[in-house]
């Protein structure tokens, strides 16, 4: 097992350390609700130093991103960040990822942690174009922090004015104190926020000055268990469950990511299930009955017939009812569908709902 650059801080904090994607990594320090709720209403700290980060370089790099992203790249300019997803040439996925602009002939791509390996041979073996790859995985370190109070909470660290900046924009700067900072304004959480790239070296020095900057709002260290159920609240999709390399994009509701004004892998392919319609769909839905659905559940119809499974679900710690993604035959996919959903071997009462789960006030 890998352990992040700030490995011994969540150690000292009392975390509680669990296996994910090759590294230890914080699953809870307090406790998931507490976490979640810190987020959802102040500010909270996520080290994802275990994603994947590459660069593209050269005259050619859009084109080869133009290949494997099923999103249109050509839209970028500097400073603008797009998610996208790379089809397998099989109607499924190979990841999904972010796509940043630094300038017309550099991108940096930010892919899952458990698919770093994967997703570099996969661009690689497209690499025709002779593009300069750089796989910057073990040399940075990635902080999400996020919440309605990051921007207030982060801004006396750096000269980049944060609540101007727009969500999926970034720019580069100076940040606690670390010259040439990526200060990206994405995040996982639907809570507003930045995600900040430093190198290894800097990143225990940045750690305890954005726990300096946020102590007066609050700030506090969040888990993995946390991250997992305020990204459920958005019904943002998690690879691994929610998409794969057995779900295509259009099924897992991400055609607004899926751009026919380019050729790219699978593109012939998606344009025909387009037409022709797909034959699952992936919903949201919102539990009826007293019940808690997790990954890989059946999902059942009145008459107790399998028609899907679930991909995604837990306690929604914001609305304290049972919450999940999962797919499920198109005839059951419209708004307000019932479907039931087996827990211990009885059907659930749940429903069809609209995302995203969780509504800012």
């Amino acid at each position: 097992m890998k352990n992040t650059a700030l490995f011994e801080k969540h150690v000292a904090l009392g975390a509680k350390m669990v296996p994910f994607a090759g590294y230890n990594m914080p699953v809870q320090y307090e406790g998931v609700n507490i976490e979640h709720e810190t987020v959802r209403n102040g500010v909270g700290v996520f080290d994802v130093s275990h994603m994947g980060e590459f660069v593209l370089r050269g005259p050619n790099a859009l084109a080869l991103i133009q290949k494997f992203s099923s999103n249109d790249a050509s839209v970028l300019f500097d400073g603008k960040a797009q998610y996208s997803c790379m089809p397998n040439g099989k109607g499924g996925i190979v990841d999904d990822l972010i796509i940043y602009r630094v300038n017309e002939n550099e991108y940096f791509i930010v892919v899952n942690a458990s698919n770093i390996e994967k997703d570099w041979n996969w661009i690689a073996g497209m690499n025709d174009l002779g593009v300069e790859m750089e796989n910057l995985s073990d040399d940075y370190s990635l902080l999400a922090i996020q919440g309605p109070k990051a921007a207030e909470a982060m801004q006396s660290l750096t000269d980049v004015n944060l609540s101007e900046m727009v969500y999926y924009t970034f720019s580069h700067g100076k940040f606690a104190g670390v010259e040439n900072v990526m200060i990206s304004a994405t995040g996982y959480t639907g809570s507003g926020g930045f995600e900040i790239y430093v190198k290894n070296k800097d990143i225990n020095q940045v750690w305890d000055k954005v726990f300096e900057a946020g102590a007066s709002f609050g700030i506090k260290p969040i888990g993995l268990a946390a991250r997992d159920t305020l990204r459920l609240e958005m019904g943002f999709c998690l690879y691994g469950n929610d998409i794969d390399d057995t779900t295509s994009p259009l099924e897992a509701g991400l055609g607004w990511i899926t751009k026919f004004t380019k050729d790219f892998t699978d593109s012939e392919f998606l344009k025909k299930q387009k037409e022709e319609g797909v034959k699952r769909k992936l919903v949201a839905f919102e539990m009826v009955d007293r019940g808690i659905p997790r990954h890989d559940y059946p999902i059942q119809d009145a008459q107790g017939k399998v028609i899907g499974k679930v991909t995604s679900g837990t306690m929604s710690p914001s609305m304290k009812v049972g919450i999940g993604l999962g797919y499920v035959t198109t005839d059951h996919a419209a708004l307000d569908s019932e479907i039931f959903i087996e827990i211990r071997e009885k059907g659930v009462k749940a429903k069809v709902v609209k995302l995203p789960f969780y509504k800012k006030n």
